[in-house]
């Protein structure tokens, strides 16, 4: 019979695949994905670790620059140090944002190695952790800091620039006390200190709270520990290493927390847990796939075959 003229022809179409099936992933598909994720994310911490280094070379720069000319003459003014200074404070400021965007690549290439490689490399020593995978599937739907704002600014100026802030605090002072000859007492250094109309006394205060307050903030920030990245030391993943990380990726897909109360919750499950079980390679996405591949599973299959074959005969 053919069909009517007001009849809407349709070809045909291919059934539609389920969930599963789209997911399914044989291993050597599953460790070419990881191997080309792994590779990428290796490339963006090094994107970022590379803007890091470029921050601070900004503020070693313009510091020497800023010091050689203060130094080249008894003539030049002194206060262009304090400005140098308020600069590099505004690099740090950029240097910690952008470490912040560091190690968010860093931590998920920090997952896929203890996660992943160092359970195949290791199965017997490495402790077994389920929800590395989970993790890193919440993070990329999810992407947040796995660090503060105030961690950030305090590990930067620890590392690199509470040297430069101390360095200019020092040439500041010598400047003032040595040109155009040395001071005779303290209120002569102070009186040389005026800027403008701003007495010498009021620039020295605050050149004190200045520096005291940088120490004061590099000090209190030391025990700040939300970081999951390859900068924290080996011992801190020695236990259970993806635990913090998987429960940052739980409080992200439940909703929006603060970063501080996800690192301490995590951080006091991490420490409560001691248990070490035997590493299951096989682990994945999609466990179906790796399981029928194990040894065990294998056995249970010949043992299985036999026992048909004997009934049959």
């Amino acid at each position: 019979m053919s069909p009517s003229i007001h009849e809407t022809v349709v070809p045909d179409r291919s059934p539609k695949m389920s969930n599963d099936a789209l997911r399914k992933l044989s291993p050597a598909e599953f460790n070419t994905a990881m191997s080309h994720f792994y590779r990428g994310e290796v490339q963006r911490s090094n994107v970022w670790r590379t803007r890091l280094d470029t921050t601070t070379y900004w503020a070693v720069f313009t510091s020497a620059a800023s010091l050689s000319f203060a130094f080249s003459s008894a003539s030049n003014p002194h206060f262009l140090i304090p400005i140098n200074s308020i600069l590099v404070a505004i690099f740090l400021l950029m240097e910690a944002r952008r470490y912040r965007y560091y190690e968010i690549w860093a931590s998920r290439v920090r997952v896929i190695e203890t996660g992943y490689f160092a359970q195949m490399l290791a199965p017997e020593s490495v402790p077994r952790d389920q929800e590395w995978s989970s993790h890193l599937a919440s993070d990329l739907l999810t992407p947040h800091f796995t660090i503060s704002q105030w961690e950030a600014i305090g590990r930067r100026l620890r590392r690199n620039y509470i040297w430069i802030f101390m360095l200019l605090a020092a040439s500041w002072n010598l400047k003032v006390y040595l040109y155009p000859t040395p001071a005779a007492n303290f209120d002569e250094f102070v009186s040389r200190a005026t800027v403008g109309l701003v007495p010498g006394s009021i620039v020295f205060v605050i050149g004190i709270a200045f520096n005291f307050t940088l120490f004061i903030f590099a000090v209190t920030t030391i025990r700040l520990r939300e970081a999951t990245g390859e900068v924290l030391p080996r011992h801190q993943f020695s236990l259970h290493p993806l635990q913090r990380v998987s429960s940052f990726a739980r409080a992200a897909s439940s909703g929006t927390r603060a970063t501080v109360r996800r690192a301490r919750r995590a951080r006091h499950r991490m420490r409560g847990s001691a248990e070490l079980k035997k590493l299951d390679i096989t682990q994945s996405p999609d466990r179906r796939i790796h399981v029928s591949e194990t040894p065990d599973r294998r056995d249970g299959v010949r043992s299985q075959e036999s026992g048909v074959r004997r009934e049959t005969l």
